[in-house]
């Protein structure tokens, strides 16, 4: 298509020459319709082409970026908790969303737009040196100036562009940690503070943009004047030669010359303007692609396939840091027997969060051994390990759904039907069926619409209903109340004894497979 529509871009001058040499300058005017009739089927092609050549172009920018943008999400999905720890969540967006369309407009606007216009270039360079050559070298005189021009724009526009992507990312970092942390904005009376950070942040971005629109404003202008003065030399030059009869420049010569001026100084012009958009694409996806080159994933070598862990947990003298030089565990050591109920207690900071982390193999251990039923972790693969350990935190994250596909996270092995029972089990389908349209109510963005109490009992029931051989509990109970908290602990256990007074209340139900309970009950001293 890019081919065609250079050679229709040329076909109309070169056709109207010969129709005003042929036919009006001889004054042969029957013939004139002929040319009239083949200039009018060239430009339906030339439409009918170049609609095709926008959708293409656009579908395939779409295509590609829709490619890249699923194979950046499953990287991300498959890093290490240590890059999230160092990463910006605003940053990433911009890197999966922002930056992704700025890639499909390489191809949609960019790329094959710039190969069509420097088709188009060859193609009426060519032509026009064929006609008459005196006519193009007046045209040609201009065009290493421009071109030279053109090639400062390109450097300092892709200089420009660096720092407009810099502050777009810092912005979308900047706008989503605040409105995620609204609460304690307003809870210390901060708004005015964070909003000279944003103005300072915006302003800075305002200056980016302003640098490019400076560069735009100083280069556009250049092609058109170029091409005033090239039309300019042509009518001096050819129109003398016209009057002065007996010359090699006849009057289609001069029409046509004067209809691809225009045709070869605008795509100058309009490379320009889709460099523009290359250099933003090209920016854009050096970011991308700096996140798929990371490599930061939890080594996944291991083949032991765990189905049903028994619960014997060991930490054999394990080390770790999350900053270099900065241990958090200093060969700490451990035995946690199967059925056994654990409780670890420490002071802020003392690393009780850090070993649910080590057991789930979110951070790699810098020494020592961490084994369950005498089988080291890191023999065992990544998805069988988590699927037989269920965590509840004490910060519970709900995604923007409904309850019950919070849940069972879309797992299609989780009936609601089993949902239902477990709820009833341990005593929240009261209050979840007093919501409205029940298991279907969507809790909105973080579980907004639910308080700290109920989302840690849903939390609690998203890991009860997967049926892990492991229930860690990170302070999972500090925001129900007593009872519910009794409910939560003894509900697991076949061997706890229930008071009589809560016979009432729990309806025991048979897990798919045996549970064993570590229960680390994390209080603060």
């Amino acid at each position: 298509m890019v081919v065609l529509l250079a050679a229709f871009s040329a076909a109309t001058p070169y056709l109207t020459k010969y129709a005003i040499d042929n036919s009006i300058a001889v004054n042969k005017v029957d013939d004139f319709l002929f040319y009239v009739i083949i200039m009018f089927v060239v430009l339906i092609l030339q439409t009918v082409f170049q609609l095709g050549f926008i959708y293409y172009a656009a579908w395939l920018g779409q295509n590609l970026v829709k490619d890249v943008r699923t194979k950046l999400f499953n990287h991300l999905l498959s890093f290490k908790m240590k890059y999230y720890d160092s990463s910006s969540v605003g940053v990433l967006i911009t890197r999966a969303v922002t930056d992704m369309e700025r890639i499909a407009d390489i191809f949609g606007q960019g790329l094959f737009m710039i190969v069509k216009d420097l088709l188009t270039m060859i193609v009426v360079f060519a032509v026009m040196v064929y006609i008459n050559a005196k006519l193009s070298l007046m045209v040609f005189i201009m065009l290493p100036l421009l071109i030279y021009a053109t090639r400062i724009f390109q450097k300092v526009m892709k200089k420009a562009f660096e720092e407009v992507r810099t502050e777009v990312s810092n912005l979308n970092s900047f706008v989503q940690e605040r409105l995620t942390g609204m609460k304690i904005l307003q809870l210390f009376t901060r708004e005015d503070t964070e909003l000279r950070k944003f103005k300072a942040i915006n302003e800075r971005h305002k200056k980016g943009w302003l640098k490019t629109v400076w560069y735009n404003s100083i280069f556009f202008p250049l092609p058109d004047l170029s091409a005033s003065i090239a039309t300019g030399l042509v009518a001096w030059y050819g129109g003398l030669h016209v009057v002065l009869k007996g010359t090699d420049v006849s009057q289609g010569d001069l029409i046509a010359f004067i209809m691809f001026i225009p045709m070869l100084f605008r795509p100058l012009r309009q490379i320009a303007d889709k460099f523009n958009t290359l250099q933003m694409g090209m920016v854009a996806a050096n970011r991308v692609f700096k996140v798929l080159d990371t490599t930061s994933q939890i080594d996944d070598h291991g083949t032991h396939i765990a189905e049903n862990f028994k619960g014997n947990i060991k930490f054999d003298t394990v080390f770790f840091n999350y900053v270099e030089d900065e241990a958090v565990l200093k060969g700490i050591s451990f035995d946690v027997k199967a059925g056994e109920t654990v409780a670890i207690v420490g002071a802020t900071g003392a690393g009780k969060s850090t070993i649910i982390n080590l057991l789930n193999r979110f951070y790699e251990i810098k020494e020592g051994i961490i084994a369950v039923d005498d089988v080291n972790i890191k023999d065992v693969t990544l998805q069988s390990l988590r699927s037989q350990i269920a965590v509840v935190l004490q910060d519970v994250f709900l995604f923007a759904d409904t309850i019950l596909n919070n849940i069972t996270l879309n797992n299609p092995e989780i009936t609601e039907a089993e949902v239902i029972e477990s709820a009833k089990a341990i005593g929240i389908h009261d209050f979840i069926m007093s919501l409205p349209n029940g298991y279907h109510y969507n809790v909105k963005e973080r579980g907004v619409m639910l308080s700290s109490g109920q989302r840690q009992l849903i939390s609690f029931l998203r890991a009860y209903v997967t049926n892990p051989s492991i229930l860690v509990l990170d302070e999972a109970t500090s925001s129900v109340d007593s009872y519910s908290e009794q409910l939560i602990q003894m509900l697991p256990i076949k061997s706890q004894r229930v008071e009589p007074q809560l016979l009432s209340h729990i309806v025991w139900q048979p897990l798919k497979r045996p549970i064993k309970l570590l229960l680390w009950m994390l209080a603060k001293l």
